[in-house]
């Protein structure tokens, strides 16, 4: 079986002229081609911001980019046929569709409704700063546009747990909705600010059971619908898990093939939440390693005066490798978002080397780290500025070695702070699988490793073009390799 590979296929200014959904079929066989074997498609349904919208503000779960609302038919990445057609030639060429799933918030409300209220502290949402007392709030979704079609399920206030804004008083602010179901928060995995439920426009109510049963509904008819095989889902960490696991099970029941999921429990801090989230939800989801993505710009940051030993400490990926997708960078740490931590040029290859060639963990390659993206936008300071981030140059090549040649026995040789390094001895199902990588953060590095007996006499050469030199397994099966000053080098066999 080849080794997984999935890509991000678009980043938060997507502004190609060709559709996104366009795009990804004509790209399937070229993605098949150099490994990738799944890819993570962007939200697909309708949002509050309609044809502009990059998909987390979502409004209507059914449009699919079908119907006339919020001012367009089509999302920002093109049509519902365009999209079924993408899934079905992706999935064709063997690349598995993983959905987007932003269950915490719905946007864009068609009706007021007045409701009680109670208003809490931003900085710590377990406490209140009011009485009850009464406002108008857009909490009522009727979705004029779809007329019903697919589910004629109306959301309204007691759907939700929270808002932001109260329509009558023009004012803004966090309201917890006083319902049938608590006056407080639900209890979700994050503490952060007090209890971390509350996270932006319409807080979905999970207590409410009317709308765990649509949610259910709306699962099975999107994969009858579409056939994607997988689900990233989004801001986890402001979510019940009960409802997750909940929901994840009744998928797992209406589709016993089963599902890949990954999660965002985006935490650059503690190891220890990642690790209880893993626990509580009892291995039926994977997470993002934001903390292997924290110690990648760090390193990037401090160049030779970073550790390089000490890359994959308190990473989830050091300590549930079967349970973790590795990254580079997405669309919240990319330049001028909301996380911004984008992992300097310099040392990119070497991190995607880092989550590429080694054994632990499935790797998730960014979408401008192989197409390259221009855009614009403001910074913190209100001003504009234009960013532009050039193809990696080499990345196509490590997916296709990792396609092909990273398997076996994995020897490390992180053992010195400026220059790491280790070796997969290859297997017999692959021809000519097995490679040495070596990489350093400061001057030019070389280091003895060990490929094996069975390797011994055979010739080896830089596969990404660093080193022009070729070196020799000896006797012993062990070769000394080399790569140049701040840089990668991947050491294949050369072919006769």
């Amino acid at each position: 079986m080849d080794n997984q590979t999935l890509i991000q296929y678009f980043h938060w200014y997507y502004n190609e002229e060709e559709k996104l959904w366009i795009k990804a079929k004509k790209e399937a066989e070229t993605l098949a081609g150099i490994g990738i074997t799944a890819i993570w498609f962007p939200p697909a349904y309708k949002a509050n911001s309609g044809a502009s919208s990059v998909g987390y503000d979502p409004y209507d779960l059914y449009d699919l980019g079908e119907f006339d609302q919020k001012n367009a038919i089509e999302t920002r990445y093109g049509s519902k046929a365009a999209y079924q057609e993408a899934i079905q030639v992706l999935q064709e060429k063997g690349i598995a569709v993983i959905a987007d799933v932003v269950f915490n918030h719905k946007a864009g409300g068609d009706e007021l409704e007045k409701m009680m209220v109670r208003t809490v502290n931003p900085e710590n949402r377990e406490e209140f700063t009011s009485e009850a007392y009464e406002i108008e709030a857009w909490t009522k979704f009727n979705f004029p546009g779809r007329k019903g079609q697919y589910s004629e399920f109306t959301w309204n206030k007691d759907c939700f747990s929270g808002i932001d804004w109260a329509e009558d008083r023009k004012e803004m602010g966090i309201y917890s909705i006083q319902n049938q179901y608590g006056e407080g928060w639900e209890e979700v995995p994050s503490t952060e600010l007090g209890n971390y439920d509350y996270l932006m426009y319409n807080d979905v109510e999970f207590r409410n059971p009317e709308v765990r049963a649509d949610l259910k509904c709306w699962g099975e008819w999107y994969v009858n619908t579409c056939g994607m095989r997988g689900f990233r889902l989004d801001a986890v960490k402001h979510i019940s898990t009960d409802f997750l696991t909940d929901w994840l099970d009744h998928m797992k029941n209406a589709f016993p093939e089963g599902f890949f999921v990954v999660a965002e429990n985006w935490n650059i801090e503690s190891l220890e939440a990642l690790q209880q989230y893993l626990e509580v939800t009892e291995g039926r989801m994977q997470l993002f390693d934001s903390l292997l993505h924290r110690n990648f710009h760090h390193a990037a940051e401090e160049r030779e005066n970073y550790d390089l030993t000490k890359i994959f400490d308190n990473t989830l990926v050091q300590t549930h490798p079967l349970l973790t997708v590795t990254f580079v960078d997405n669309h919240d740490s990319q330049p001028l978002q909301a996380l911004e931590s984008y992992v300097e040029f310099w040392f990119r290859p070497l991190a995607y080397a880092l989550i590429l060639l080694r054994e632990q963990g499935i790797p998730c390659v960014f979408y401008p780290d192989l197409y390259g993206a221009t855009y614009t936008d403001e910074n913190k300071e209100g001003e504009e500025l234009e960013v532009v981030l050039p193809v990696l140059p080499g990345l196509a090549e490590i997916t296709k070695i990792r396609k092909t040649l990273a398997y076996g026995l994995q020897r490390e040789y992180l053992d010195f702070p400026n220059c790491i390094g280790w070796t997969r001895a290859g297997i017999g199902d692959k021809e000519d699988s097995g490679l040495a990588v070596l990489m350093s953060n400061g001057a030019e590095g070389f280091k003895a490793m060990e490929m094996g007996l069975q390797h011994a006499g055979r010739v080896m050469v830089d596969a990404i073009g660093g080193r022009a030199e070729e070196v020799s397994v000896n006797d012993n099966g062990w070769a000394e390799f080399f790569c140049n000053a701040e840089s990668l080098s991947v050491w294949v066999f050369k072919q006769e």
